[in-house]
Formats: structure tokens, C-alpha cells, sequence
């Protein structure tokens, strides 16, 4: 024993002398992954390089979190920490206290920063900006680098909410007659606003974070990695309802107002940057000056941040999200078919992106009962596509699926051909050329008779079903002329039919078709000035004299396998050279094709002969929102785009 004392004295002293120990533990993947990724804005703990850093110069990120401004400045001025370090830490550090000091905001809530919150945001945008620009090496010489992602993160989200705060402002200032993109002073800093680089637009009424909303219905979200916040700028909607007059009452046609032919998408998507003054990192982080830089994605793909080309964030999904999600169009789309409350009297075109004369132009037509909702994950998935992004353009169309179809052809087609003389008036621009129509259900009737040629065929199947002679032909034959006279859309160089009642249903005629029928209403309004038209198509009863009643075909009545018109219409001959496509839907993959329907569309209506493909898929009636419908749309586009462009 008195042998081992002298021992255990020397191993203490060794102990005692500050001999580490080291020893060796296994890690697994998803703890050593998740040590690497971890920080602040993700975890709510500083990162394991933050801690590494401040190790370095004796502290810890517990003490760190207990006097913050302490912290930064032993941080900041402590040697021993290399450029890299000092200015990533830094950011995260400021990072700590913005999230400390920010409010909480619900959904679609907008909300003021208090100074102190607002201040620690842009210290953290500008640390991460010295770190990415200023720190003794490119972006791209450390592209793969973890570190690099976190601090382009920071940057990011404090570009996001400092946005966030000068919108605001900005728009206070728009309401009280002041220039929007005016510089705004917050507290110590001035922030000098460019919007130059998005589409002209007007005041917008809403900001939105693209990073902090999800969208339920919609499959994929479209972006691009890059510098910058992912921003939604919304605009005022377009007015498209009119109040549906009360029998009695005092509306009538005259009184309404005139609605806009069409408008482009009410919300952009837009990336914000924030430039901070000075060409050293020393101006760099004494500047109180900022410039707040808006663009606009999908035009720009990089820009130039002191003398270095970088790729800018950009959202592709989140505008039509936001804009679908504040539309109603769901309710008001069946308010207009049973002709309640306020509906759409007339068809509205969409531009689902500002308009590009080189981009092709996709025209989609919805359906019965519907409206561009419709076509959700179809647009989302063609626009996200970036060869499809790059070539075509997304145009939709919203009208009151209660008319009559030859109404709606009639003026589908004008709205369409309107907006088109509005942006290309000498019909010159690649995107009025070869351009392609797709249409689900009865929007591909609608979409089939806008390339089809009628010759005298309705005329003179009208002439002799409404007995049409004498005074009453001369009443109508100059408005009812057009509806029944059309020659096929120029310059459509392919079609594609969705699950569409070229032939009618049967559907349409059954108890639930007929119940629908009876409860659809078409109010006047809806008819415009061809209301006394239709009026006067009613058949007179034996004594000569109208119907007390007189009830005007809809477009219910239009889709019966039965009715004069489909069973004239869906014979006409569409526009030598079109190129066309089906795609149908089977509701029972036990059911052999040609015995087949979609639940409301039968095989034999929905095929065409003549057509390229014909894609059946096993789905109920919408099938152009799954994913075997969208892949067969993408396959025909890019086949369209090889054709066209050998052309070319």
C-alpha cells in the first residue's frame, strides 16, 4: 500500500496539470448531419461553427445568449478569429437577437417591427453580406460549403422581414399621395427603394413571404436556390362580378358597369435584395445607407454583387398560389352557374405571368362549374417545367358556364382576340403565333368550335329548328349571325381535349342532369345584347302568342347527347393542318375502353377521330389534375417544341 501512494500522488499531479484526455465515440449519420446543418433560424441553437468561434476566444453560447451586445463586441474585436469566422458569427449572433426581439404574426397579418427588432435585421443582412462579399473569399470559391448556405440563409430572411417593413411603409406613404419608391428613413438608416426591374404594375396592396406560406392543392412548389428574399407582390383583383338583378327590381343590363376584358395575374413573384453601401468592409460596416433591389425572377436568373455574378432566389409557384387561394373563385364559380347572388356575366382573360411577346402562348378553358382553378396544378407543373417556363406563356380563361355554348364561343373568342390586338396589335410577336389551346370538359367544346369552321351548317339547322321566316328572322338574323358564323382562330397550331363532351352526355339527361338543370338560373346579364335574341328563339305556342315563361336553352342543355346543337356542332370541320390530342378518363379500369366513361363523359363522346394520341387514364371527370394527365400534356409540349423550333 505505502508502494502505491507515490503512484497515485504522481497520477494526480498529472491529472491536475491539465493533461487532456481524449476520447473516441461513434456519431451516426443523422447526428453528424444534423450537428453540420443545425443553426439559429433552424434549431434555435447557434451552430456548431458559431460555437466553435466563440470557443476560440473563451466564451460559450450560453453566456453569449445572457448579454448579447457584450458578446458581439468581444466578438468583434477579440483577435485570434479569422475574417470568415468573426463576420459569420457576427451574423448569427444579430440573427439571435431579431428572432428574440420579432413578434410572432398569423397568416396573411401584417405587422410593424418594433426599431430595436428592425435594427437587428439589418445588422444581420449586413454581417452576412460582408461575410458573403468581404470576408477574403467568393462565393463561388466556397459554394460547397455548409457555412456559406447558413449565412445566405441569414441574409435571405433578414432581407425578408426588412422588406417586409419598408412595403409598409412605403405604401402609407403611397396612400397620403407620395411616391411609392421614395427612400424611407427607419430610425439610423436610410433605404433607397429600385423598382425598376419588375413589370410595370400599380400600387400593390399586399406583401407576402413565399418562404412562410404552403399551399394546399398544389402538388409542387417551383423555385430556384440563390441570394435574395422570395417575395409576393399582390395587386388589386379586377372586378369581375355584377350583383344578379332581383326579378322586379331595378337592375337591368344597361345598368351594369362594363368590366375589364382581361388582366394579368394580381400577384408577382418577386425577389428583394438589400445592397449595402461602400466598396471596402470597412465602409461596408459603417454604411447606414441601403439599397432595397426588387426583381422579377423569371427575368432575371443572376446579378452582379460587388463585381461577382450570382444566381438570384427565385419562387415560381407561390404568385399563383396566393393569387388562387384569395380568388373565390370556387364559390363564385357556382354562384354564376346557378345565377346567385353576384356572378361573372362575361368571359375575363388571365395572363397567369406579365406578357412576354417571345413566349408562346398556352390557352387553357375550364370547365362546367368551374373556373381557372381548374387547371391549379396543369399551369403549376408547365411553368415549372424550365424548358416549358422558357418558351410558353399560361393565358386562362374565366366564363359563365351557365350560357349557351355558342354564346360563349362567341365570346371567348372576342376576349381572346381582344387581348391579343391589346399586346399585338400587328399580330407580329412570336407569342401570337403557334400557339396552343388546351380545354378541359365543356371548355373543350368551346375550345374545339373556336377551330372549327360552322359554314352555313348552324345557320340553316337554326333557320329551320326555330322556324325562323318573316319579321322574326329579320329581328335576329344580324345578331344571331355571328354566334352561328365563325371561321377557326388563326395561328393555333395544336389542341389538346381533356375528358370533353364533344357528342353530349347522357349524363345531362339523367334525374341528377335534369334536377342540375332545372336549378341553373341565367340571368340576363349573363345574355347581354343577345338576351332579346334568345328571347325571341323561343317557339310561339299554337295561339301565336310567346310562352308566359319562356325558358332559354343553357348550357346544361347544350351537353345532352340529344340537343340540336352538339349533334350539328360536333360535325363541323376543324382548321386544316391542326394538330390535335385526346385525353380521356376511365372511372373503371375493369370497363373496356370503348364501353368506358369518366362518371359524366362516355368514351364515344370524348374520342376524336383524327387525333395524334389519345392518352386514357384510369381517373374520375378531372382528370386533368393528376399526374398521369399533366406528364402526357408536358410529353405533347416538348414534342410540340421540337417540331416547332425545327421549323423555326
Amino acid at each position: 500500500m505505502r508502494r502505491l501512494l507515490p503512484m497515485i500522488a504522481a497520477v494526480a499531479l498529472l491529472l491536475s496539470s491539465g493533461c487532456a484526455m481524449v476520447k473516441m465515440k461513434q456519431v451516426a449519420t443523422v447526428d453528424q448531419v444534423t450537428l453540420k446543418r443545425s443553426d439559429i433560424l433552424n434549431n434555435g441553437k447557434l451552430s456548431a461553427l458559431s460555437q466553435e468561434s466563440l470557443s476560440v476566444i473563451g466564451l460559450t453560447a450560453s453566456a453569449c445568449s445572457k448579454d448579447l451586445p457584450a458578446c458581439r463586441n468581444t466578438v468583434a474585436t477579440v483577435e485570434g478569429l479569422q475574417a470568415e469566422q468573426r463576420l459569420s458569427t457576427l451574423a448569427e449572433l444579430w440573427l439571435e437577437e431579431a428572432l428574440a426581439l420579432t413578434p410572432k404574426a398569423k397568416l396573411g397579418q401584417e405587422r410593424d417591427l418594433p426599431a430595436n427588432a428592425l435594427d437587428a435585421w439589418l445588422e444581420t443582412a449586413r454581417y452576412s453580406y460582408a461575410y458573403l462579399f468581404f470576408s477574403g473569399r467568393t462565393p463561388a470559391e466556397r459554394a460547397l460549403e455548409d457555412r456559406l448556405t447558413q449565412v445566405r440563409d441569414y441574409y435571405n430572411y433578414a432581407a425578408e422581414q426588412a422588406a417586409s417593413v419598408v412595403f409598409q411603409r412605403s405604401r402609407a406613404l403611397a396612400m397620403e399621395g407620395q411616391d411609392f419608391t421614395a427612400p424611407v428613413q427607419v430610425d439610423r438608416w436610410t433605404i433607397r427603394n429600385n423598382f425598376e426591374q419588375l413589370p410595370p404594375m400599380s400600387l400593390p396592396k399586399q406583401l407576402v413571404s413565399a418562404s412562410s406560406v404552403s399551399f394546399a392543392g398544389l402538388r409542387s412548389t417551383y423555385r430556384r436556390d440563390g441570394f435574395g428574399a422570395e417575395l409576393v407582390l399582390v395587386m388589386e383583383n379586377a372586378p369581375l362580378t355584377v350583383p344578379v338583378p332581383v326579378e322586379g327590381g331595378e337592375g337591368t343590363v344597361a345598368e351594369t358597369p362594363a368590366l375589364p376584358l382581361f388582366s394579368e395575374m394580381p400577384a408577382y413573384n418577386t425577389t428583394v435584395l438589400l445592397n449595402f453601401g461602400g466598396n471596402t468592409l470597412a465602409e461596408v460596416l459603417a454604411t447606414r445607407e441601403i439599397r432595397l433591389e426588387a426583381y422579377w425572377p423569371d427575368s432575371t436568373s443572376s446579378v452582379t454583387l460587388q463585381g461577382q455574378q450570382v444566381p438570384l432566389a427565385g419562387n415560381f409557384t407561390a404568385a399563383y398560389g396566393v393569387w388562387l387561394a384569395q380568388s373565390g373563385f370556387a364559390g363564385q364559380s357556382l354562384r354564376t352557374l346557378f345565377g346567385r347572388g353576384e356572378g361573372i356575366r362575361e368571359p375575363h382573360i388571365y395572363l397567369m405571368q406579365p406578357y412576354d411577346p417571345d413566349r408562346r402562348i398556352i390557352f387553357m378553358l375550364h370547365g362546367l362549374a368551374s373556373s381557372p382553378e381548374a387547371w391549379v396544378n396543369m399551369a403549376n407543373e408547365i411553368m415549372g417545367d424550365p424548358e416549358m417556363h422558357k418558351n410558353y406563356q399560361v393565358w386562362s380563361v374565366y366564363y359563365p358556364t351557365n350560357a349557351p355554348i355558342a354564346l360563349n364561343r362567341y365570346t371567348v373568342s372576342n376576349a381572346f382576340n381582344g387581348t391579343l390586338k391589346h399586346f399585338d396589335p400587328q399580330g407580329t410577336a412570336q407569342a401570337s403565333k403557334d400557339m396552343v389551346f388546351i380545354g378541359h370538359s365543356m371548355g373543350g367544346v368551346i375550345a374545339r368550335l373556336m377551330l372549327s369552321n360552322s359554314g352555313e351548317v348552324l345557320w340553316d339547322d337554326a333557320v329551320t329548328r326555330f322556324n325562323l321566316q318573316g319579321e322574326r328572322l329579320q329581328r335576329v338574323q344580324s345578331r344571331l349571325s355571328p354566334l352561328l358564323h365563325f371561321t377557326p382562330q388563326p395561328n393555333v397550331e395544336r389542341a389538346i381535349f381533356i375528358a370533353s363532351p364533344h357528342k353530349g352526355t347522357d349524363a345531362a339527361s339523367n334525374r341528377l342532369g335534369r334536377l342540375i338543370g332545372k336549378l341553373v338560373r341565367l340571368p340576363l346579364t349573363i345574355l347581354g345584347k343577345f338576351g332579346d335574341v334568345f328571347l325571341a328563339l323561343q317557339n310561339p305556342d299554337e295561339a301565336g302568342n310567346k310562352p308566359k315563361e319562356p325558358r332559354i336553352t343553357t348550357s346544361i342543355d347544350n351537353l345532352k347527347a340529344t340537343d340540336p346543337f352538339v349533334e350539328v356542332s360536333s360535325k363541323l370541320p376543324m382548321a386544316p393542318g391542326l394538330k390535335y390530342h385526346s385525353i380521356i378518363a376511365n372511372s373503371k379500369a375493369t370497363v373496356p375502353t370503348a364501353d368506358s366513361d369518366d362518371g359524366l363523359v362516355p368514351y364515344w363522346s370524348s374520342h376524336l377521330d383524327g387525333a395524334l394520341s389519345e392518352k386514357v387514364i384510369i381517373s374520375g371527370h378531372s382528370v386533368q389534375e393528376t399526374p398521369e394527365a399533366v406528364l402526357e400534356v408536358r410529353r405533347i409540349l416538348r414534342e410540340d417544341l421540337r417540331e416547332v423550333n425545327k421549323l423555326d
